[in-house]
């Protein structure tokens, strides 16, 4: 099964990828029933302007449309990034088997982090939770992602301090 996770991860990972290209928070998801991919999403709540449009809920979504039903019952979420909360609550709501993450999320991680919904035995759901899965990779996206956005904002502010120098 690890090489199944690893295999849909990577296509995950492509799709963070594609955020990444967009200026969006590098986050991919791939949603899989009995082995076949069903949906795609990545992060795009700038561009859309819309603090929903996680990687996750937009899988979903695309997966719901594709399925032709709101629940997505024996389906597996392979995504780069611990899902939030609001992400946790869809994945719930979707009745998913199985969700497989890469990246841990220490500030909002809704999985295990910060705190843990998954465990939760009061709910009327329960999704199995598999962490870690290219963590290494997922969490490089990230970081170089905020790297470049802060060299550039340097490199901005540079900028903008030689312009008013100039000015002077």
């Amino acid at each position: 099964m690890a090489q199944h996770s690893e295999t849909y991860m990577r296509l995950a990972i492509e799709q963070a990828k594609h955020a990444a290209e967009l200026g969006e928070v590098p986050v991919g998801a791939v949603l899989v029933r009995d082995g076949k991919v069903i949906a795609t999403g990545h992060n795009h709540p700038i561009g859309l302007k819309d603090p929903s449009a996680h990687a996750e809920i937009r899988a979903l979504r695309a997966g719901g449309v594709a399925l032709n039903n709101y629940r997505l019952v024996d389906c597996e979420l392979y995504v780069t990034l611990e899902p939030c909360l609001m992400c946790s609550g869809a994945i719930l709501q979707a009745r998913l088997k199985k969700v497989v993450f890469g990246a841990f999320d220490e500030k909002i991680g809704a999985a295990g982090s910060v705190m843990n919904v998954f465990d939760m035995t009061v709910l009327n759901h329960q999704t199995e939770i598999e962490a870690g899965v290219l963590k290494e990779e997922c969490a490089v996206l990230l970081q170089d992602f905020f790297k470049q956005r802060r060299l550039s904002k340097k490199n901005l502010g540079d900028a903008l301090s030689e312009v008013s120098r100039e000015q002077e």
